[in-house]
């Protein structure tokens, strides 16, 4: 069979069934992006940082609606310094009214550049925040904060990072 007639097979088979092209895997989840502002607990080298935070969540199960699994990818920055995070993990969450109150707890890596220097390192982190929805359809507001823990070069680190942005619902 060419690859038209299969590309055309395909296409007739979603055109004939639309009730399986209208089934989901993904019941429903929300696409976040915001700025990010971090800082270092290190009272002696503190260093604070600005940069962006986005994640993508979703609430594969009907019957558990509270439950969620996120990736959250985050980028920071201050001169001379460049710091990359990449975290997936549950999250759970319950609405009050207009207000959507979550935690989680993820796992991922981090990417540091400095001084002509790269290092990777495995990172835990902890959050929680709100939503707020806002007048228009779909959309809300979040604040969230995290707790990082990374292990780079031997000495334990904790950076501290709060974000905001705009938050779509599917």
């Amino acid at each position: 069979m060419s690859k038209t007639a299969a590309v055309v097979l395909a296409l007739l088979t979603l055109m004939l069934f639309p009730t399986a092209s209208r089934a989901q895997l993904i019941q429903s989840g929300n696409v976040y992006a915001g700025v990010a502002y971090a800082d270092s607990v290190d009272v002696i080298n503190r260093l604070t940082f600005r940069g962006f935070d986005g994640s993508v969540e979703v609430k594969p199960f009907l019957r558990f609606s509270y439950l969620g699994f996120v990736l959250d990818g985050s980028g920071i920055y201050r001169p001379g310094v460049v710091q990359y995070n990449a975290v997936l993990g549950p999250r759970v969450s319950k609405n009050y009214g207009k207000w959507r109150i979550f935690a989680h707890v993820t796992a991922g890596e981090q990417l540091t550049k400095t001084g002509g220097e790269s290092f990777n390192t495995v990172i835990e982190d902890a959050g929680a925040g709100a939503d707020r929805r806002i007048p228009f359809k779909r959309f809300s507001w979040r604040l969230q904060l995290d707790v990082v823990h990374s292990h780079l070069l031997n000495a334990n680190q904790y950076d501290v990072r709060g974000s905001t942005g705009l938050v779509w619902r599917f």
